[in-house]
């Protein structure tokens, strides 16, 4: 699956110039005029990171940020703010507002996109390892081999894409909706309880008799990965 980028921009120029880029680089790109939309399209489908001006029509990107920061679905989204706003003091309330990297423009494609891989590295290192680990379970990209603790789990291929999204996204929440977008894709229509039957099967075969489940069913939200016991 490619790494799905929201990019929040008014700008038609620029938002043009950042989705040609970005695809370019293998990116899966939307596109957001101003801040109302990018929190609906959020909301809709939960983006791998949020590429957001600063100043924009309806809800600023400072705003936008805010919001996203105080949910907890959304509040460790990776975050890019781009802003014409140079001074240090601007720099440091973006950053302190919840931007995980700040860029001014005017600003290069090249380094745009070499901030963007590093945010995703850090915060993301799941979307560029072929061998991705999270506590006792470990996916291997390349051979689709699962293992918990050394032993082999043998999964059907959807249960594989259901581990392998929430292993890229630990500990956070997501809910059937934004399951059913990241997993099955959103032109295909599935009920959301197909969702419940998945992470089941999953479960199942993730667990043996004295081990603990490490996916988590939050009540009202949806599922977690986590695997504190």
């Amino acid at each position: 699956m490619k790494p799905y980028i929201i990019v929040a921009e008014d700008e038609d120029a620029l938002s043009t110039l950042l989705t040609y880029n970005l695809e370019k680089e293998g990116y899966e790109v939307a596109m957001a005029v101003d801040g109302d939309e990018a929190l609906m399209m959020i909301s809709e489908r939960m983006p791998d990171l949020l590429v957001c001006d600063w100043m924009m029509p309806k809800v600023s990107g400072i705003e936008v940020c805010r919001r996203l920061r105080s949910q907890g679905t959304t509040r460790n989204l990776p975050i890019v703010m781009l802003t014409a706003r140079s001074e240090e003091s601007d720099r440091i309330r973006g950053l302190d507002t919840g931007a995980d990297d700040y860029i001014v423009k005017p600003f290069s494609m090249i380094e745009l996109v070499a901030r963007i891989r590093a945010v995703l590295r850090r915060i993301r290192p799941g979307l560029s390892e072929d061998r991705v680990t999270f506590g006792e379970l470990s996916v291997d990209r390349l051979s689709h081999r699962v293992q918990r603790s050394g032993r082999d789990i043998h999964l059907g291929p959807t249960e594989y894409k259901l581990l392998d999204y929430l292993m890229q996204h630990p500990r956070r929440v997501f809910s059937r909706e934004q399951l059913l977008d990241a997993v099955w894709g959103n032109d295909v229509y599935v009920e959301a309880r197909t969702v419940d039957v998945h992470i089941g099967r999953l479960r199942k075969a993730l667990n043996s008799e004295d081990a603990f489940d490490p996916i988590r069913t939050v009540r009202s939200a949806g599922y977690s990965l986590d695997m504190q016991g």
